[in-house]
């Protein structure tokens, strides 16, 4: 009769509603278990890692901290001349040391070694020497009545906050744990700061200078308005030692790698064992897109989403060969006309 259930419906209904939430449970179970297979092999190896490391740390700990206090020794007790060579000449002859050879090869095509990763291959070979000339201008200007005052004020901030040129160095886990945090403020600080200048009230004013070059070479990191190099690549690059009162061997090291990383964003070329330049020459080409240094803000805010489906994203990655990505992964055949 209409309206009344059979007794065997009713069985098979609880038949199946058991087997729906014994697989949901199965399923969860499943889950579980490879979600946390994978947190314990990822935790056994990085605890393995870092314990590798801090051996190496340890055994050659008496060696940097001899060579730490003989540098201390030779100058005497004059921090800031200690500080000034720690965190403006060891980073600067870094920077300029890389970018000569960069520049060699923008300028002349050799060594083909480096030319042959050339990321737009249809620019810069060869580079306007004009225009090289006033990037190297405008760098060194930077560099000398901008970056120097900077560097000379964290000073005073730093002495003032504690010791930054003392005699002992910091310890192996501290070092990583300070490197971590200057790298994520200076993504932070770098984002938001860089999508401020692409302001359309802003940009013609200041941060035009920089898109200048829409393919990019090394020297051309630092190639900036004045306001734009103060608040966007000094800033963000001082803001973790300032605020977390680094020693002066973890400041060098952090401002040379931040020059060395800035510099292979922007050097044209995706030659291997290197950070991927992919991403930010992309800005450079297409002028909204990928915004920042590591890209977890860009994907976030979703300004990577046109950057992800192109050629250059398949590119995106650390090149282990020395096959060119440009004849790996080639672009799609223009269409004719």
């Amino acid at each position: 009769m209409q309206g009344q259930v059979s007794p065997s419906s009713d069985a098979g209904d609880n038949i199946l509603r058991q087997q729906g939430s014994g697989g949901l449970w199965d399923s969860v179970k499943k889950a579980a278990f490879v979600i946390g297979s994978g947190i314990f092999f990822l935790a056994a190896f990085l605890n393995s890692v870092t314990w590798h490391l801090q051996r190496f740390w340890g055994a050659s700990g008496d060696f940097w901290q001899t060579q730490w206090t003989k540098i201390h020794y030779l100058f005497g007790g004059n921090e800031w001349a200690l500080f000034f060579v720690g965190t403006m000449i060891v980073p600067t002859a870094s920077f300029w040391l890389f970018n000569a050879l960069l520049m060699v090869a923008d300028s002349t095509g050799k060594p083909s070694f480096i030319t042959r990763y050339r990321i737009q291959v249809d620019k810069n070979n060869p580079v306007d020497p004009e225009k090289l000339r006033q990037a190297v201008k405008t760098v060194l200007f930077n560099q000398v009545f901008l970056s120097m005052p900077m560097v000379w004020l964290a000073f005073l901030v730093m002495k003032w906050r504690g010791d930054p040129c003392g005699p002992e160095l910091p310890t192996f886990h501290w070092l990583l744990a300070e490197m971590a945090i200057c790298g994520l403020l200076e993504e932070v600080l770098f984002y938001y700061s860089h999508r401020l200048f692409h302001h359309p009230a802003i940009y013609k004013h200041i941060h035009k200078k920089h898109h200048e070059w829409t393919a990019p070479i090394g020297v051309v990191s630092l190639y900036a308005h004045p306001v734009e190099h103060v608040l966007s690549n000094m800033l963000p690059a001082l803001i973790g030692p300032v605020i977390l009162g680094s020693h002066l061997a973890t400041t060098s090291m952090w401002f040379t790698i931040a020059l060395l990383v800035t510099t292979v964003s922007h050097c044209g070329y995706h030659l291997p064992l290197l950070p991927s330049p992919e991403f930010h020459d992309f800005h450079h080409l297409k002028f909204n897109q990928c915004y920042g240094v590591l890209g977890v803000l860009d994907r976030l805010h979703g300004t990577d989403t046109v950057f992800k489906q192109t050629k250059a994203y398949e590119r995106h990655v650390l090149l282990l060969s020395l096959t060119p990505l440009t004849d790996s992964i080639p672009d799609a055949p223009k269409k004719l006309q």
